[in-house]
């Protein structure tokens, strides 16, 4: 069978990428085989220094009444550990070279001047207020007497500095607190005697019934109000007139090219603003028509007097309560136990002697205190009169509606800002220079074995294997 073309394209690269792989596989073998005959380096043991030897520990004493714990011993010395060395010193860093000089920013155009705002209407004037009634007299009060001004007080002299104390020792070990024997049960008490029943209250006598007050007196109608002439219309305004159009700004030179800055070229005149047109004059506005006069309220009338209130029945007496009855006599409390006696505290000990105190200073002389000046009797209050009805306040005219603000006219159009020039690119920094590597630390010397810790499997150096 034959093999299309298509298939032999792709299995003469996958025959040769196998063969390729046999070959690499092959090469690998034997340089593994050649390496097994070799011996392995041995590695060298750390070298310990000398470890110093751990003090036996004291014996105990024979317990007494009370155990005295021995002293700790003391700890080893730790040899001294060597210096380190010093860090090497830091590369000088190059010199930057000088930034470079930006550009001038151009000068702003100027701006045209805006329009003149149009003149306001003239508000209209706002009708007179009517005049409120005078209000009555407000009683004077009497004036508040004058208080003693309190005299200042003097200045505290500094406080002295507390010294610092030693530290104090260790309080001994309180000892245990005896068992308190058992208590005798309490007696019971005798039970209370039942009080005799209160006596009924006696009820009181109905109160008599008020009075009807009279009827309130009807008010006399109100008369109407004569109608308000109608308000007269404003007269239409012109149309406002149409501004002529703007000439167009001039084309700009181009922009000459850096780092030789070369100067400005001159701007273009301004070309004049034509001149804007008058605006027509208002009309005058009409005259508001005079108000009728307010009609006068008719009088109020007089409130019948009210009759007389009655007096109230007199109380009745309370019935005398019976007399409370004795108490028996209370059982005496059987005695206590004696309290065992505490055991001998130990004891205190010495406390370290207190630092003097330095002298304090000679307290300042105060100042003789002024006595109080005497209180001026309270005057008495005079009795605050009573204050008259205030009247009713008349009404608000309404007032007349504002007329329409003009609208402002527009303002003409900025000219646009002439484009910053490009700031000059800065030159490259040269690279910092690599810092040299620190130097390495010596290694830390070994702790001294603990007692009693060789056993364990974890504490000495012999549980280690090289």
């Amino acid at each position: 069978m034959r093999t299309p073309p298509r298939w032999r394209s792709v299995l003469a690269p996958a025959a040769m990428a196998a063969a390729l792989a046999a070959a690499a596989l092959g090469g690998t073998g034997a340089a593994h085989a050649d390496d097994h005959d070799a011996p392995h380096a041995a590695t060298p043991a750390p070298a310990h220094g000398p470890q110093p030897a751990h003090p036996a520990k004291p014996d105990h004493p024979a317990e007494p009444g009370r155990p005295q714990y021995p002293g700790k011993p003391d700890q080893p010395v730790h040899p001294a550990k060597p210096e380190q060395p010093g860090h090497p010193a830091k590369p000088e860093y190059p010199v930057h070279p000088d930034k470079p000089q930006y550009p001038g920013k151009p000068e702003r155009p100027v701006h045209p001047d805006e329009p003149a705002h149009p003149a306001k209407p003239v508000t209209p004037v706002t009708p007179v207020k009517p005049e409120y009634p005078a209000h009555p007299a407000k009683p004077v009060h009497p004036e508040k007497p004058a208080h003693p001004v309190t005299p200042e007080k003097p200045a505290y002299p500094a406080k002295p500095v507390k010294p610092e104390y030693p530290a104090k020792p260790a309080h001994p070990a309180t000892p245990a607190k005896p068992a308190y024997p058992a208590k005798p049960a309490k007696p019971e008490q005798p039970s209370k005697p039942a009080y005799p029943a209160k006596p009924a209250k006696p009820e009181y006598p109905a109160k008599p019934a008020h009075p009807a007050t009279p009827a309130k007196p009807a008010y006399p109608a109100k008369p109407a109000y004569p109608a308000k002439p109608a308000k007269p219309e404003y007269p239409s305004k012109p149309a406002k007139p149409d501004y002529p159009a703007k000439p167009a700004y001039p084309a700009k030179p181009a922009k000459p090219e850096y780092p030789s800055k070369p100067a400005y070229p001159a701007k273009p005149t301004k070309p004049e603003q034509p001149s804007k047109p008058a605006y027509p004059a208002k009309p005058a506005k009409p005259d508001y028509p005079s108000k009728p006069a307010k009609p006068e309220l008719p009088a109020k009338p007089a409130y019948p007097a009210k009759p007389a209130k009655p007096d109230y029945p007199a109380k009745p007496a309370h019935p005398s309560k019976p007399a409370k009855p004795a108490y028996p006599a209370k059982p005496s409390k059987p005695d206590h136990p004696a309290k065992p006696a505490y055991p001998a505290k130990p004891a205190k000990p010495e406390q370290p002697s207190k630092p003097a105190y330095p002298a304090k200073p000679a307290k300042p002389e105060y100042p003789s205190k002024p006595a109080h000046p005497a209180k001026p009797a309270k005057p008495e209050q005079p009795s605050k009169p009573a204050y008259p009805s205030k009247p009713a306040k008349p009404e608000h005219p309404s007032k007349p509606a504002y007329p329409s603000k003009p609208a402002k006219p527009d303002h003409p159009s900025k000219p646009a800002h002439p484009s910053k020039p490009v700031k000059p690119d800065h030159p490259s920094k040269p690279a910092h220079p690599s810092k040299p590597d620190h130097p390495s630390k010596p290694a830390k010397p070994s702790k001294g074995k603990h007692s009693g810790h060789e056993d364990k499997g974890h504490g000495g150096h012999e549980g280690h294997s090289d």
